[in-house]
């Protein structure tokens, strides 16, 4: 089906993020995996071309624009490359919206050209080792002490973790009130007592670091405080739909894509004297996943408009996440399955979708998470 929410301002810049992805990143993305991490000249690249920032006032190097779709276009565009490893999203769609949204003008002007120039990569460290979904459950911790924070603590799966300059860090700083008494904090590079630890060995989207990250008597500047103090749970809620809505944009991107390449193969390659595509068994695989790819891009696109409207809900984010990620696994199991023993070979794009795409079911809160949200909202 033709795709209406779209405009010819989108379909331009998607030849932008192509003809990007063909220069700076497609060439180098093998060594990537290899060394288990993104060149900074990468970053540096995407901010010249505008690929950082997006929704950032142009008057602090953005690009002024806070229309989602433009979010969509990158977010299709990278996983449709075989490139999922490359953060960009992370950077601009996470935690874009509270280096924005919570900053003061002068905490603006002080990371956010950085952060559309690509000189300031970012993440977000909210992970434990005993916590994970369930804020609750933090315990890194920051005291107040005057003209400071002291932070003390350990986050773990921390995407960006190795190549970060600016880290939003979710800490304690009331020892009640459980996911009330947390507060956000954005620890810099070089900071005394910020080390990161490994950079994690991962099954899939191996060019993206992942590290372990500690914080040990670590002392935050107060001007460093993100939004309202105690107020981090409010701030994670209000940006979850999008974080999700992001996830959800590339599930339905990499099942389409994976359909697309299986459906090239079966009808190549021979089996008793014939192509597979020939074979009603295959023909009726293809048809369940074509069917089940247009559903949810119907449902995907409706709500990346209603996101780019301001109007999606927590609900329907949480809907299109599990679905869409969901979807993502079975067809990347099912294509597998079709490409029978090349499938299994790292050399084939279905291979590396299989191991690349298994995350996505997780991060962005879980599966069962997302359907614990719909449900309470039906049978509350």
């Amino acid at each position: 089906m033709d795709r209406r929410i779209f405009t010819a301002e989108h379909d331009a810049f998607r030849e932008t993020v192509r003809t990007y992805l063909a220069k700076e990143v497609l060439p180098y993305y093998e060594q990537w995996e290899k060394d288990g991490i993104v060149s900074r000249a990468a970053w540096l690249a995407a901010g010249r071309q505008g690929l950082l920032g997006l929704a950032v006032p142009e008057e602090y190097g953005g690009g002024g624009n806070p229309d989602f779709r433009y979010s969509a276009v990158l977010a299709e565009e990278f996983t449709r490359a075989g490139a999922p490893g490359f953060a960009i999203g992370l950077h601009n769609d996470i935690i874009g919206p509270y280096l924005t949204s919570l900053t003061t003008e002068e905490q603006k002007r002080r990371w956010l050209p950085g952060f559309c120039s690509g000189e300031t990569i970012t993440a977000i460290a909210m992970t434990e080792p005993g916590a994970g979904s369930d804020l609750q459950g933090i315990r890194t911790r920051a005291e107040d002490r005057g003209d400071h924070w002291l932070l003390n603590g350990a986050k773990t799966f921390i995407s960006n973790g190795i190549l970060a300059d600016l880290v939003v860090v979710v800490a304690r700083t009331t020892p009640e009130g459980g996911a009330h008494g947390l507060s956000l904090l954005v620890v810099e590079r070089g900071t005394p007592g910020f080390e990161r630890g490994r950079n994690l060995g991962k099954i899939g989207q191996k060019s993206q670091d992942t590290a372990e990250l500690s914080f040990t008597d670590v002392r935050v500047p107060k001007e460093n405080l993100l939004g309202e103090l105690n107020g981090a749970f409010g701030h994670l809620m209000t940006n979850l739909a999008q974080e999700r809505i992001a996830i959800a944009v590339a599930g339905i991107a990499a099942a389409e894509h994976l359909l697309e390449i299986t459906i090239r193969y079966v009808k190549e390659r021979e089996a008793f004297g014939r192509p597979l595509a020939k074979h009603q068994h295959i023909r009726f695989e293809i048809a369940e996943l074509a069917t089940e790819c247009a559903v949810t891009r119907s449902f995907l696109d409706r709500c990346i408009e209603d996101h780019a409207e301001g109007r999606l809900n927590a609900v329907h984010a949480s809907m299109a996440k599990w679905w869409a990620t969901e979807l993502q696994k079975r067809a990347a199991d099912r294509c597998l399955q079709l490409h029978g023993g090349y499938g299994y070979m790292n050399e084939y794009p279905v291979a590396k979708a299989f191991t690349d795409g298994r995350v996505q079911t997780i991060y962005g809160g879980t599966t069962e998470i997302m359907k614990e949200i719909i449900g309470r909202s039906l049978l509350a």
